[in-house]
């Protein structure tokens, strides 16, 4: 009995031992799982720790890299073998190692010690990443085009196919793509893989994305077929306004290269040359604006399998196009998510068939038919009904945004466009054969395959709809670029729109990869005088650009970013861009006051119809530039102490230094009134700290009875929303804050919920009381902007937010703020170290705030208690908790600092 008592004795201590264990897993590379197409000679290494303790912290890490699961294994051969590293870093660690090769696939492992057990973790499964081709004479595919001439109105898609044997077991087969256009690929009738709208939209002619894949599963020993369509997309199509169109060149061009090695250690390659053949395929029109003309009767049936006749088809032209462009792809492609069916179909007034998805969302509609040869279906997508309830487009202005098919005949047949996309929530169906059933139709959701990060919830069902409504703002609109809306003849990377939302976006979902990408085209685009266009990629042409609050893009979401993320990488890219943007204010000036150039100022503030008392909000837009011209100064400033860069923190203090003044003298009167009495002007002077200590409390308190005398109703355009209600909190007046929040007559968040809005809306009154509409020539019923007060839900209703000493949630705040007749609200994050919560809930006179923040980083709590001896912490009084550590009162919170684990706190 004893020997049984010991041996069960001994297997408890193991398993509790092996409980307690740290174990490693959500491992990264460049931020990406088992990326393929890498083209990074240095990539940076991400991991979690996860355990189930309280105060674990990473002590050292060991990192070893080889070229296959066997080397790895045994240990040898590697390409890299890191050693016992002492250190708490598990975010972008950077490889260190041999010097990687082109197209070679690497695996990796991590284990790591930490302060509570003396033993290392067991070693983490093994990811891989993929290198992409790394030098220009690594490309041996030749860019070809349509070997025939073209329809040079209609520019039907072209078809490109090319037959090749492979007569040997295929150990790996590897593809690199790109276009002018684009494409989509087939290998012997398979797709590779399930992206869209690839390449995706970048400053094609300095920055050029190809896509790699693992096609090994599609090669077959014997003969094969390559089949690859492409679209006008951005690259050709119509973009922006007055029929401007071939933004980047006239031609439509493909580079495809096909790397196979067999298992007995040979290679071959195959590669898009002047032997592929080329004709006019069944996609008959395909524009991004106007949508997609499918001619069923001309496919080409079998066009994309081995043994198909292509002797009548046309060779392709060889085009003499430069690699120079050519780079990796790091941001998540567009793909396939959500999908809606029908929640009604009826008829309006006008007798029009109409399918209701019950969701504004941005994609397009896959429909099953079954009809005669030449039968012809039109789709066309709208956002909302007119108060008649009939099909309202004209805020689509000149985007026609329709789908047309002509049946083959005979068998049922699916349609869906490869090559546009629609913002919609309502489709217009005619000319369908038969019964419209909900069965044969289906909206797909389309757009950046990003993580999502974020979640918000709270005991108000207006507020959960209104974080629905921000989510699918930004699902809709970050489609590889962060567009302003998805549905109208523009469908831009607004460079405002994007600086205004960035920091929500970085809660909903993880942007560091997307943003990333997109900064690159901000930099490529800007001009030698460091003007920042008004979208980017620029398609509006050289002088489009210098705009305050949209050009300062190029400091403000860099910044955003390295906090959200931690990603010092991204502040090291951006910063020449950052350094040349506050340098182009500066040198358009006059004594440190910039009151020059356009400006399009607080876009979209509120301005009631007939306002014969000055009740329109409208702030100086001279005094609005001031401010940005201050706040890119700062961060600036900032981006230099991080990068160590000490002459110039010092050179741009004094910049800013300056410019305040200039501002003060220019913009505030002797008695603190701003020239522009607005919120807008309170709210960025403020936010900006563009006041002296001594005058900004009562700065802030013109701000609060502003608001009060709109009777608790905002004004705030585009520049002003992002920070109004964390300028309120940061002044004592979160009550204020919390009624702004709440209100729901217009203008305000929650109007537009109230109105039915599943989305953001471009403005506060976008539908109207009566049911009427805004301006068609502006009047997107998808744009994310307003939807910045996100920010405020995540970082102050839950608290949940990084400290600039350790950014990317290394070092977390958790300081949430109770109030707005909420009973409840749940805030989580997946953060690169963990998952980070903030649940708080009011009950029976009793506020349960419960807290969990992961391994390997600390967190500073505020707890709202008058005194530590108010708090319970699951269950016991605050001073029994010895990993707890109390370190005073502020703002009618008790400061704790803490480590890992989850915190269960009790306040009477």
């Amino acid at each position: 009995m004893k020997k049984i008592l010991f041996f069960l004795f001994a297997m408890l201590i193991f398993c509790l031992a092996s409980y307690a264990q740290v174990k490693v897993q959500n491992l990264l590379c460049e931020n990406l799982s088992d990326p393929v197409g890498l083209d990074a000679k240095d990539p940076r290494l991400s991991w979690q720790s996860i355990s189930d303790q309280r105060n674990v912290m990473q002590t050292a890490y060991e990192i070893r890299v080889g070229g296959d699961l066997l080397s790895l294994g045994k240990n040898k051969n590697l390409a890299w073998s890191s050693g016992k590293v002492t250190s708490d870093s598990s975010v972008h660690v950077v490889y260190k190692g041999s010097e990687l090769q082109s197209g070679k696939k690497y695996f990796w492992q991590i284990r790591v010690w930490d302060n509570i057990s003396d033993k290392a973790s067991e070693w983490s499964a093994p990811p891989s990443w993929q290198m992409g081709l790394l030098n220009l004479s690594d490309w041996k595919a030749k860019w070809i085009q349509p070997g025939y001439i073209e329809d040079s109105i209609l520019r039907p898609s072209p078809l490109f196919r090319k037959e090749f044997p492979a007569g040997k077991k295929i150990k790996s087969a590897v593809a690199y793509i790109t276009a002018h256009g684009l494409y989509e690929a087939e290998i012997n009738g398979q797709r590779v893989g399930d992206a869209y709208l690839t390449p995706g939209w970048t400053s094609y002619n300095k920055r050029l994305q190809y896509q790699v894949y693992d096609v090994t599963q599609l090669i077959k020993t014997g003969n094969n077929a390559i089949a690859v369509t492409l679209g006008n997309g951005w690259y050709r199509g119509y973009l922006a306004w007055g029929g401007n169109k071939n933004s980047y060149g006239k031609d439509i061009s493909l580079l495809f290269q096909l790397a196979i090695t067999f298992s007995d250690g040979t290679a071959e390659t195959i590669v898009s040359d002047e032997n592929w053949k080329s004709v006019a395929g069944s996609i008959r029109n395909s524009e991004i604006y106007d949508g997609e003309i499918i001619d069923a009767r001309e496919a080409k049936s079998g066009w994309e399998l081995p043994g198909f006749d292509d002797n009548k088809w046309s060779s392709v032209k060889v085009a003499n196009f430069s690699y120079d462009n050519l780079i990796g792809t790091y941001n998540e492609l567009v793909k396939k998510h959500e999908t809606f069916k029908p929640v009604r179909i009826f008829s309006t007034p006008k007798g029009e068939k109409i399918i209701d998805f019950g969701q504004n969302l941005v994609g397009w509609v896959v429909l099953k038919v079954k009809g005669n040869a030449g039968d012809k279906i039109t789709i066309s997508h709208a956002e909302v009904l007119d108060k008649e309830g009939n099909f309202y487009i004209d805020n689509l202005r000149a985007a026609k945004a329709q789908d047309i098919y002509f049946l083959k005949g005979g068998a049922e047949e699916t349609f869906e466009p490869h090559f546009t996309f629609h913002g919609f929530q309502f489709i217009k169906v005619e000319g369908y054969p038969g019964e419209v059933s909900p069965d044969n139709f289906t909206a797909v959701a389309l757009y950046s395959d990003m993580k999502k990060t974020g979640t918000f919830s709270s005991s108000n069902v207006l507020i959960n709809q209104l974080q629905h409504n921000i989510q699918w703002g930004q699902k809709g609109n970050f489609l590889d670029v962060p567009t302003d809306c998805p549905q109208r003849d523009e469908r831009l990377g607004w460079t405002g729109d994007a600086q205004v939302f960035s920091r929500t976006a970085a809660y909903n979902m993880n942007v560091n990869n997307f943003f990333s990408k997109w900064l690159k085209d901000v930099a490529a685009d800007q001009s030698s005088s460091g003007s920042v266009p008004f979208v980017v990629p620029n398609v509006l042409g050289e002088g489009a650009g210098g705009s305050a609050g949209w050009a300062d893009v190029a400091t403000i979401i860099p910044w955003n970013m390295y906090l959200a993320f931690g990603d010092k990488k991204i502040l090291e890219q951006q910063y020449g861009s950052m350094k040349a943007w506050v340098d182009f204010m500066t040198g358009r000036s006059n004594n440190y006051l910039w009151n020059t150039g356009f400006h399009f100022g607080d876009w979209l503030f509120y301005r009631p119809f007939d306002d014969n008392d000055g009740r329109s909000a409208v702030t100086d837009k001279y005094l609005i530039a001031q401010c940005f011209y201050a706040r890119s100064t700062q961060l600036l400033i900032n981006a230099a102490n991080v990068l160590g860069k000490a002459d110039d923190a010092d050179k741009y203090t004094k910049l800013l230094q300056n410019i305040k003044e200039a501002f003060l003298k220019e913009y505030m009167t002797p008695g603190g009134r701003l020239v522009s009495g607005t919120q807008t002007a309170y709210v960025l002077a403020l936010n900006f700290d563009m006041l002296p200590e001594a005058l900004r409390a009562q700065a802030a308190a013109r701000l609060a009875q502003n608001v009060k005398d709109y009777n608790d109703h905002l004004t705030t355009g585009f520049l002003g929303t992002p920070y109004l209600c964390q300028v309120l909190t940061r002044f004592g007046y979160t009550d204020i804050a919390y009624k702004l929040l709440m209100q729901e007559t217009y203008p305000s968040w929650l109007y537009p919920v109230k109105m039915g809005a599943t989305t953001i809306w471009e403005r506060w009154d976008g539908l109207k009381p009566d049911s009427t509409f805004q301006t068609p020539g502006m009047n997107s019923f998808n744009h994310y902007a307003y939807g910045a007060i996100g920010d405020w839900l995540y970082r102050t209703v839950a608290g949940i937010d990084t400290y600039t000493d350790a950014p990317g949630y290394k070092h977390i705040r958790i300081m949430p703020h109770i109030g707005g007749s909420l009973s409840y609200a749940n805030a989580d994050l997946e953060t690169y170290f963990g998952t980070v919560s903030s649940h708080w809930k009011n009950e029976n006179d009793m506020l349960h705030l419960e807290v969990e923040i992961p391994a390997n980083t600390i967190a500073t709590i505020y707890v709202p208690a008058k005194s530590a001896e108010n708090i319970l912490e699951s269950g016991n009084a605050l001073s029994a908790a010895k990993e707890i550590k109390v370190t005073g009162i502020e703002k009618e919170y008790v400061v704790l600092n803490v480590g890992s684990g989850k915190y269960h706190f009790e306040v009477k």
